[in-house]
């Protein structure tokens, strides 16, 4: 009798157990005459409001690696838009590629901080679908993505935190550092040649700052550490770097979203 039971509640759990997947939505927008295509990522097993997050990639932007990565970091936890900065038409598949799609945002930053609002604009209005409790929205980006998000905290966007991982940490305006709202992780390798040089810069900025803010440096990390499809000596993936990162990342969206220490 009680294999009996067993079996039939499993056949019960059996449908709901098949309907819960990992969504993959894809959600676009024009602004400006551009059209954007970006992926919602989340897990259906759950009704449950859960934070959004506006995830941009690195300079491939919006690729399979991209989503796959944004699965691994939604688990059960999170709502996440991957997001397109450049339009549908710009998928990059070499580094020359990555670099021209790149090109005209680095040298226009209001565009840039003007797509990134629109992409939390986009975020926000998927809570009529998805289960994103809109109490609890944050940012987080990789390399070109870290300069993105760090852009979009400098732009007063109204967001509990943004997380930049091996991220650029330029700006075109200092000043705009007093308008961040966010709380901001940032975290990039001891031994990445091409943000590091800017950390003394960004740190007066954050100095300048209203933000609660971290600058974590990562010992023996190069750039691209939680890249793992990256092997080259300057742009390399760390497991260990890679982890700690992403306890860290976690660990502040948690106490920001619950506005603790």
């Amino acid at each position: 009798m009680r294999l009996l039971r067993h079996a039939l509640l499993l056949l019960t759990l059996g449908p709901l157990a098949a309907h819960a997947a990992m969504v993959h939505r894809t959600v676009r927008w024009t602004d400006h005459g551009t059209t954007f295509q970006s992926v919602l990522v989340y897990d259906d097993a759950s009704t449950a409001l859960r934070p959004g997050l506006v995830m941009v990639p690195n300079w491939y932007g919006v690729n399979d690696a991209a989503v796959k990565k944004a699965e691994m970091i939604a688990g059960k936890r999170y709502v996440i838009l991957v997001t397109d900065v450049y339009g549908e038409g710009v998928r990059p598949t070499s580094n020359p590629q990555a670099m021209a799609a790149t090109k005209p945002l680095y040298g226009n930053r209001p565009l840039l901080r003007e797509r990134m609002n629109v992409a939390l604009a986009q975020l926000k209005a998927q809570a009529k679908d998805a289960p994103i409790d809109l109490k609890r929205l944050a940012a987080i980006g990789f390399c070109f993505g870290g300069t993105a998000v760090l852009d979009l905290a400098r732009s007063g966007a109204d967001l509990a935190a943004v997380v930049s991982f091996h991220g650029g940490l330029t700006t075109d305006d200092p000043s705009l550092a007093r308008q961040i709202r966010a709380r901001v992780l940032v975290m990039n390798g001891a031994d990445d040649k091409g943000t590091m040089p800017d950390a003394p810069a960004f740190l007066d900025e954050m100095r300048g700052s209203p933000a609660d803010w971290q600058f974590v440096v990562l010992g023996h990390a190069v750039h691209c550490f939680t890249e793992t499809d990256q092997h080259s000596p300057g742009c390399m993936y760390d497991a260990r770097a890679a982890a700690r990162s992403y306890r860290l990342m976690h660990d502040w969206l948690d106490h920001a979203f619950a506005g603790t220490d």
